[in-house]
């Protein structure tokens, strides 16, 4: 998918009338707000504020709270989690979970971005207005195991893991640990203690 442009909002001003706001910068604005707070600790008052622009140019151009969440998701997915992609092209099982390690924890413990990941805070408990969004992140978050899983079995095949590994298992426990990085990132580990996680789970990784 990919997020709202310039282009995508081009019908929502009246004919002559120059436009006030750049949707991206405001789309990247909001997609900050709901990173640091999550869907349902992101206020309609602090989306606006930190975009620059009211509530009905919010609803004009991007629809909802849902609907501007999704897209946030969407240019979250594209831009900062491109390595998840990149990462289980790889050539090897080992490679593909150090990617995908190293690449969490420069993503969701780095000093420019706020701290975890997106996709983790916002499948924390929430109300039930939230719980279509919660779904969605889920479901997302299903599909990336689904392409680990998928990748860890044709390790297996060629030899690169070994016969009794469950690729299911180690994609599972994969996730756990990129999940589990989020989590104390945003609950205020240091960077070092988060590498040595990365460390062990990578000595821990089954060799054939």
């Amino acid at each position: 998918m990919q997020a709202a442009s310039a282009t995508a909002c081009a019908g929502s001003a009246p004919r002559g009338r120059p436009r006030e706001f750049d949707p991206d910068e405001a789309l990247a604005s909001a997609l900050r707000v709901f990173w640091q707070k999550g869907y349902d600790g992101a206020s309609m008052a602090e989306l606006t504020e930190a975009m620059g622009i009211t509530k009905p140019s919010l609803y004009a151009c991007f629809g909802n709270k849902e609907a501007l969440f999704r897209k946030a998701l969407d240019l979250y997915e594209r831009d900062k989690l491109c390595y998840v992609r990149s990462a289980l092209e790889e050539p090897t099982a080992r490679l593909v979970a150090e990617r995908m390690l190293n690449g969490a924890l420069a993503t969701h413990c780095g000093d420019s971005d706020p701290q975890g990941c997106l996709g983790v805070i916002s499948t924390m408990p929430c109300g039930i207005e939230a719980e279509t969004i919660r779904a969605d992140v889920i479901a997302r978050r299903r599909s990336s195991e689904q392409a680990m899983i998928a990748r860890f079995k044709q390790a297996r095949d060629e030899g690169d893991l070994p016969d009794h590994v469950d690729p299911e298992g180690l994609a599972n426990y994969l996730t756990t640990v990129l999940q589990g990085l989020s989590v104390k990132a945003t609950s205020g580990t240091d960077r070092e203690s988060l590498k040595r996680i990365v460390q062990t789970a990578l000595a821990c990784w089954p060799c054939a």
